[in-house]
């Protein structure tokens, strides 16, 4: 609006400049709001800018293939998982035999696993009394691989020889070790 255009409709110039002021303080309003959302516009198109920079480093990006990749991984965790558990199932078994073996008074470990069917008894339902049972079996058709459960009968004494310990016997001995004869 013009002051012209007010003068024109016969105000007088005090009521124009009221119109006038009246008129600024709604454009300045406007221009407050135009302003902002200027400013709001101006941030989305930066929001829009980042969105694409960053949309535009997975635009090579195969979905298919990271899923893939994904279900791989969590495969090979479930082997490595499945390849651990089996291991650790062996060690245990083994570990039961020898103890057995052991107990049993097997002189040789390797000797008396040598002699047991092992897959049936790792497979078997109740290990321990079938190891038990093949020990048995093993020790019946191999005694020589197990310690003897009968005391000695002869026991050892001193062998042959007339002099006893001491006098010449003991003197030889140091002079071997590069001792003085002993005095008595």
């Amino acid at each position: 609006m013009k002051t012209d255009f007010l003068k024109g409709l016969g105000l007088e110039q005090d009521v124009i400049d009221k119109i006038m002021a009246e008129n600024g303080k709604d454009i300045a309003a406007e221009k407050a709001k135009t302003t902002k959302a200027e400013r709001e516009r101006d941030n989305f198109k930066d929001q829009l800018a980042t969105a694409t920079a960053s949309l535009e480093k997975f635009k090579d990006v195969d979905p298919t293939a990271m899923q893939s990749e994904i279900d791989k991984l969590n495969q090979q965790l479930k082997d490595k998982d499945a390849e651990y558990a089996a291991k650790e199932t062996d060690r245990i078994f083994s570990d039961t035999i020898k103890e057995a073996i052991k107990t049993a008074g097997g002189r040789n470990e390797k000797a008396v696993m040598a002699m047991l069917d092992m897959d049936a008894l790792k497979a078997s339902k109740n290990q321990s009394e079938d190891i038990k049972k093949a020990l048995e079996t093993v020790k019946e058709s191999d005694a020589y691989l197990f310690g003897s459960d009968e005391p000695f009968m002869n026991a050892v004494g001193a062998t042959g020889g007339g002099a006893g310990v001491g006098g010449d016997n003991l003197s030889a001995i140091r002079a071997a070790m590069g001792l003085p004869a002993e005095k008595k």
